[in-house]
This record gives C-alpha cells, structure tokens and sequence, in this order.
C-alpha cells in the first residue's frame, strides 16, 4: 500500500474540509527532558480529540462513492476510531453501530453516544468485540475494519502536515494499535521523499506489533492488558505488517509507568492531556534520550481522550487499573 504525492494531497484537501490542519510545537521542556529539539504534533486537538477522525472522513466519503445505497457502518473500537466512524457517519446522514468491550474507557463510550452511535458492549478486548462486529455486520450494514487503505490515506495526512511543517526531523515517534498511525505516517515520510525515521511505540503489556516486527510474521499475544488503550491489540493487522514491517527503523515497548511519566510530563511542559497511547511516543523518546541526544525529534500525541479518574491517578504518581 503506497500513495503518490498528489493522492495524499487529494486527501488533504477532503480532510480540511472537515476539520482544521491540528498544530505542530517545539516545546522546551520536553527539550529539557529528552535533550532533543522535541516537536509534538498535536492530533488531540483535532474534532475528536484524537487523529482518527481524518481516516474516517476519507473511509465514509469512499463509502458513499462506492455504496451509494449503504445504510451505514458496523465497527469495533476502543474509543478514538468509533468516535471518527460515529461522527463521520452521522454527517454522511448514516446509521453507525459501534462494537466495543465490557469495561471500556466510560467517556469514551458517552462521547461516542453523543456523536450519534448505536453502542453495544461485547467481549472482554478488542479484538473479540471486533470478531462480534464483523458476525454483526449481516445486518446490512458495512463493517469497518480497524485498518484499510482508505483510512490510512486520511490518517496520513498529519504526517504530511508534520513532516513539512515541522523543520526536518531525525525520528518521529508514532504509537501503534492497529496500525493506521504508523503506516500513514511512513506513507507521508515516502511520498515526501525524506530520510525520516519512523519509530513505533507498543506497550509492554500488549506487544504484538513488536514480536511481529521482529519475527517478520504475525504474532498474537493471550492479552493486552494495558491502560495505554488505543494500544491494546491482540492480534496484529497483516496488511499494517506489511507496512510497518518494511517502513520502521524498529519498534519500541514501553511500560506503564513509562506512559504514566509521559502523560504527567506532557502536562506539566505543555499542559496537554495525553491519554496512554497519546503519552507513549514521548515515553519511546524518554526511554532512548541518550541516542536522540541533540537531535531534532517528533512524537505522535495522537489523542487526549482519557477517563478522568484514570487522570487524576496518573497526576497523583499512580498508575491505573485496567
């Protein structure tokens, strides 16, 4: 799956119709954190609170192009991508039926409602709400995978926005779920013709990408325990695989206090909320400071959408409970 310059850009212009390009900053004190010139693109400012939305504008705007009979769409989520599919649906004038599993991040589940979901509770992660969604999808509605071409066209737009805003940059830290994130970010870095590297950042306890990335097939893991959320995979995408497999420089693991430092850093230098896996591309940048010494760095805040009384724990030196 690769993209010339001129589609990422068509894509650009469709996802600016919809939401305004989400800012780049060189904070610094994270530079005097990481001692790295440390740029964030800030994707949690973006209308969700998270990057996903651009996937899901260009996803339904393929979708009415292709379907044009298509009542609306039948996904899984953790919070970010149902909230994208809901609110893109909704303005489409679609139905959206959201999948997510018992126990899932409670204002994530209200903000979906609000943006106009059909929410049902299955499961007890992602990836068996997802295989329930996918049986669901019999109900004539158009399931939505966690990963497609379509959606990794919108997302790799605020790598475009980044990567040429932002002076050059040495590495760019990107968190993976599925992987839409990384891979659209590689697709900017390839399509711009740049050096860029391109890290991925997993959890520790939810270590998927990274067992596939180094296995160079895929690996699923019995759990993916971690309060880093939009990071709690099961099982790997292969088409991201294919990707990232080839795109990376390398993929980092990241533990939860790691994250839990990163959020409280994220909001004490630039007082923005990160939730996990927002935090996690800083905590990659923590975690390998001496070799990004005096370099010029980007990380990934890819959303701030997390429950308030997991921030409140996290602010008082804890760590969350998942």
């Amino acid at each position: 799956m690769q993209f010339r310059l001129d589609e990422l850009e068509a894509a650009e212009r469709l996802v600016h119709g919809h939401m305004d390009p989400t800012p780049q900053y060189a904070w610094p004190l994270l530079a005097e954190a990481t001692g790295a010139e440390t740029w964030v693109k800030h994707e949690n400012h973006g209308p969700i609170g998270a990057f996903k939305a651009r996937g899901a504008i260009t996803f339904v705007d393929w979708l009415r192009r292709t379907h044009p009979d298509c009542p609306g769409i039948i996904t899984a989520t953790r919070g970010n991508h149902g909230q994208a599919q809901a609110r893109a649906a909704a303005r489409a004038g679609l139905r959206a039926v959201i999948y997510v599993p018992k126990g899932n991040a409670v204002e994530k589940n209200a903000a979906m409602r609000a943006f106009g979901a059909d929410l049902r509770e299955h499961g007890e992660d992602f990836d068996t709400a997802r295989e329930a969604a996918m049986r669901a999808a019999a109900e004539g509605l158009f399931p939505v995978p966690p990963f497609h071409s379509e959606l990794v066209r919108g997302v790799a737009t605020y790598g475009l926005e980044f990567l040429r805003a932002a002076p050059p940059l040495h590495t760019v830290y990107v968190p993976i779920g599925c992987g839409s994130g990384i891979c659209g970010v590689i697709a900017a870095r390839d399509a711009l013709g740049l050096s860029t590297e391109v890290v991925g950042v997993v959890a520790a306890d939810a270590p998927g990408a990274k067992l596939s990335f180094e296995a160079g097939r895929i690996v699923e893991t019995n759990s993916a325990r971690t309060f880093a959320d939009g990071m709690a995979v099961r099982v790997p995408v292969p088409a991201a695989l294919d990707i990232y497999g080839r795109g990376a420089a390398r993929i980092v693991a990241v533990g939860e206090e790691e994250v839990a430092v990163a959020v409280r850093l994220l909001f004490s230098a630039t007082h923005n909320v990160a939730e996990g896996a927002g935090a996690a591309a800083l905590a990659a940048l923590l975690q390998e400071r001496e070799a990004m010494k005096g370099r010029r760095v980007g990380v990934v805040l890819s959303g701030g959408n997390i429950d308030t009384d997991w921030f409140r724990t996290i602010l008082s030196g804890g760590i969350p409970t998942v």
